[in-house]
């Protein structure tokens, strides 16, 4: 009997550490988080290169990379001294375009969650003027609604609807993050009421049905967490990738409130796992039921 009651406040307590860990992770915007100061730092550095008089700058609408034109390879000659000067060329056209596009984009340091995403406070000192000046604002929520004006114009009409059958699926993901998230929270608090009152009224089938609830609220926990992995990783791999991907130079990587969140489940699945196992460990009450005397002359 003791042990159970040890087991069934063991469970109790790490269901209520456990639903203390979710709504941390659910009010906070920790989930992914990204580092773009080191681009920044890159793109700067080869903006004031360009405005360098000594920097010159080839562009590559004039530059044929694939097949130099039988001319130029003339005028150059060639000798052995001219191929290692057209490839060398060719590095540099292509590092040069390779760097251009990837700061023709703004990138910021920035953190999301389930309901906004917002700026990094003190990485990108521009971004934090624009905020101060109220040109800009610190956060904007995520939108769980599907909205045509997100999507950019002047693109061909494949892209366009390649771009807008992915944002529906970007959409469908983040509803089912949010959704089984909250599921989760509501079940584990309701499995955490009923245990409670098991426990109060020592009822061992009440404490079983806590525990079922517990696993239950931690399926529900997993299937937001591994839908929210799925999302990030589809946002970073959607087409084209030049408008969604992220350039090497840029850190990116999951936040406190996810692993906030990874903890609630484990300690989700201990709980429901303690409070299932207690009801066993209790020793059946024996009933003895006493047989009546026969009386003379009844049968």
């Amino acid at each position: 009997m003791a042990a159970m009651k040890i087991l069934t406040s063991a469970g109790l307590f790490l269901a209520l550490c456990a639903l203390g860990l979710l709504t941390m992770a659910i009010c906070t915007d920790y989930w992914y988080e990204t580092d773009a100061r080191r681009h920044r730092e890159r793109c700067k550095n080869y903006a004031n290169k360009r405005n360098d008089p000594g920097y010159i700058y080839i562009s590559n609408h004039n530059l044929p990379l694939q097949m130099p034109p039988l001319k130029r390879l003339e005028s150059t000659g060639n000798g052995p001294e001219a191929a290692p000067l057209i490839r060398g060329k060719r590095h540099f056209v292509a590092a040069a375009s390779a760097m251009e596009s990837h700061c023709s984009r703004q990138f910021n340091s920035t953190i999301s969650g389930l309901w906004r995403k917002c700026h990094r406070e003190g990485f990108d000192l521009e971004t934090e003027d624009l905020i101060y000046k109220g040109i800009i604002q610190r956060c904007t929520p995520v939108k769980y609604h599907y909205s045509s004006s997100i999507l950019p114009r002047n693109l061909p009409v494949n892209i366009t609807k390649t771009i807008r059958q992915d944002e529906w699926h970007a959409l469908h993901l983040r509803r089912m993050t949010a959704g089984f998230v909250g599921m989760a929270v509501s079940i584990i608090l309701f499995g955490w009421i009923i245990g409670v009152l098991g426990c109060c009224q020592q009822h061992d089938l009440m404490q079983y049905v806590a525990g079922l609830l517990f696993l239950m609220g931690g399926t529900c926990c997993i299937i937001s967490l591994c839908t929210c992995v799925a999302g990030i990783n589809f946002e970073l791999s959607r087409y084209p990738r030049y408008m969604y991907g992220l350039p090497e130079d840029i850190s990116h990587g999951y936040g406190w409130s996810m692993f906030c969140a990874w903890g609630g489940l484990g300690l989700t699945l201990l709980a429901g796992f303690l409070c299932t196992l207690a009801p066993s460990l209790s020793t059946p009450t024996r009933t003895t039921s006493h047989k009546p005397r026969q009386e003379n002359g009844t049968v």
